[in-house]
């Protein structure tokens, strides 16, 4: 599938407008002009335009150097991924491939032609002295004939600069020289979104969530469940946005995917008294499991990482026998099952009414009467609720009666530091430096628990492949030195923790107190 990061800037004008001269822009040596297109482009939504509600568009469009299927998604504030297919025949209709990476989006719901867009587009190549392409602009004439109970014809004109090789200061150059020539900053994110922009806030009113941009920002007087909401629309979003990437099976998208699944699950714990929590608490069980499901191909990656890393490290003569390969296999084969059953997990009901769930939360908020409180006082109280359990997590590791215990009570005070890191990260916006310099410290203390925890997951999988080794005939020499290596550096990060803890929770006691 072709990928394609579309980072442009859209702009409104009447039939009237000239294009103004682009030569002298940064960089510009020459201006080249290409054929006049036509482009028809038959969009696909569902009934409730779930797709244009999150800022993604699914097009097959005909004519132009670009022909056939076309899924946009959104990548970062001025970006798109645009993900491509063939055409094909219209009769095929959408490639299971795209079906599937707009799930997160459409999840059961039928996607159906919305709109059909005709463009006659004049494009002006912007070109360096190498001829090189910087910068398209191209300027469309559209006529818009949407489908349905409601069929409506609209028509407009819009000017399209983006990038190719180019800058972002030649693309805010070349946006200012338009908004000089008359120009206004196009009123939607795309043309689909003014072809059905009284749809769209038709389906926004009944319930549709709007994505974190659209959000007033939070700030000092804000309420306590403002900046509850707000956190929690963001990781939503972003939960949302990697679930594509797991499918691609994009580099990290795995334990980005995961990182925003237990933000949500955090961040329902540290608002709990913000929310009903009958609503949030089955929530967070549901969240807890597809942390899980992600989890288990994440794990098998880290541990991956680690031996490989250990391994490259040792001397050639302590490195008998097919170690690597050994490892490489296992941890390959239990990343592979993981990874065929979170993907199928996506594909099931229950993950999407995960998703239903934290819409309908987001679009009507159960807020209970202690979110109406200012932010700066309830916030820092929670934060501080978030230490406490880091604090009863910390004592319950000296009462350890042996050291398979004590590591079982260590990882629990690197899930409780990780909660309170997350809780100090999603109140930052209001309360400032105090809050980010205690989600640091906090996070100080998870990685090297993390780094015991590792060191400990990796001792049973070492002791399992020495085992193996053995019964094949092979050296376990090699496992026995990996084994002793994770021992000493599992020692090594508790004694590392012991010294952390004392300075991270003599900080704490003064902020959040």
């Amino acid at each position: 599938m072709d990928r394609h990061l579309e980072i442009e800037s859209k702009f409104d004008v009447d039939e009237h407008f000239g294009m103004p001269d682009l030569l002298g822009l940064p960089g510009v040596a020459s201006v080249q002009p290409l054929r006049v297109q036509r482009l028809v482009a038959t969009y696909y939504d569902t009934e409730d335009l779930r797709l244009l509600r999150t800022r993604a568009t699914l097009r097959r469009r005909t004519g132009g150097g670009d022909s056939g299927w076309h899924l946009k998604l959104p990548a970062g504030p001025d970006g798109r991924l645009e993900l491509r297919r063939p055409p094909g025949r219209p009769a095929d209709g959408v490639p299971q491939e795209l079906s599937d990476l707009s799930r997160a989006r459409v999840r059961d719901r039928e996607l159906a032609p919305v709109a059909r867009l005709t463009t006659r587009r004049t494009v002006l190549r912007l070109l360096d002295d190498q001829e090189s392409v910087l910068a398209e602009v191209a300027d469309d004439a559209v006529t818009a004939e949407t489908t349905g109970d409601r069929i409506t014809a609209s028509s407009w004109r819009e000017i399209e600069v983006e990038l190719v090789d180019g800058s972002r200061k030649l693309l805010a150059a070349t946006g200012k020289r338009l908004r000089r020539a008359g120009a206004t900053p196009a009123a939607g994110p795309s043309k689909l979104a003014r072809a059905l922009s009284e749809r769209l806030r038709e389906a926004i009113s009944a319930g549709g969530v709007q994505p974190a941009p659209d959000a007033a920002p939070v700030g000092p007087g804000s309420t306590a469940g403002e900046v509850a909401l707000a956190y929690l629309r963001e990781q939503y979003d972003e939960l949302q946005a990697r679930d594509p990437d797991v499918r691609m099976q994009v580099e990290d998208a795995v334990h980005k995917m995961r990182v925003a699944t237990r933000r949500l699950r955090s961040a329902l714990a540290t608002f709990r008294p913000l929310l009903d929590r009958e609503v949030t608490e089955p929530l967070r069980a549901e969240l807890k499991w597809l942390g899980g499901v992600l989890g288990e191909p994440r794990d098998a990656e880290v541990l991956g990482e680690r031996l490989r890393g250990e391994l490259a490290a040792l001397p050639a003569e302590l490195a008998i026998g097919p170690v690597l390969e050994r490892v490489d296999e296992a941890l390959r084969t239990v990343y592979d099952k993981a990874y065929v059953r979170a993907v199928a997990e996506l594909d099931d009901k229950r993950y999407w009414r995960v998703l239903d769930s934290l819409e309908a939360l987001l679009a009507d908020p159960p807020l209970t009467p202690a979110a109406g409180a200012p932010a700066q006082k309830e916030l820092r109280r929670l934060v501080h609720r978030s230490l406490r359990r880091v604090e009863r997590a910390a004592r319950w590791v000296d009462e350890a009666p042996d050291a398979e215990e004590r590591d079982l009570r260590l990882h629990e005070v690197r899930k409780a530091a990780k909660r309170a890191r997350y809780a100090g990260e999603s109140v930052s916006a209001v309360l400032g430096d105090p809050a980010r310099t205690f989600a640091a410290r906090m996070r100080e203390v998870q990685d090297v628990l993390g780094d015991h925890q590792d060191s400990v997951v990796a001792q049973r999988l070492l002791l399992d492949l020495g085992e193996r080794a053995q019964e094949d005939g092979e050296s376990a020499f090699t496992y026995g030195v990996l084994l002793g290596l994770q021992r000493c550096r599992a020692e090594s990060t508790a004694a590392d923790y012991t010294a952390l803890w004392e300075k991270v929770d003599a900080a704490a006691r003064k902020w959040p107190g």
